[in-house]
């Protein structure tokens, strides 16, 4: 069984942050390729004590405001 989970990855200052929206679980990595090799094993470790519930359908996008 697999299911797809929303993340937003952001980069703060050397480290690359990969947050998963759905459950808060976190994980960071030198490149954007391993804060997701990080985040992945961090969630299948969550979710071996958890009850599996598929996310809910998320949108994300950009918003400029004048200030």
């Amino acid at each position: 069984m697999s299911i797809k989970y929303n993340v937003m990855i952001q980069k703060e200052e050397e480290w690359y942050v990969a947050k998963c929206l759905d459950n808060n679980v976190a994980s960071q990595g030198k490149t954007i390729e391993e804060a997701l090799k990080n985040l992945k094993e961090a969630l299948e470790l969550y979710l071996q004590n958890e009850e599996i519930v598929q996310p809910k359908e998320t949108y994300l996008t950009t918003l400029e405001v004048a200030i």
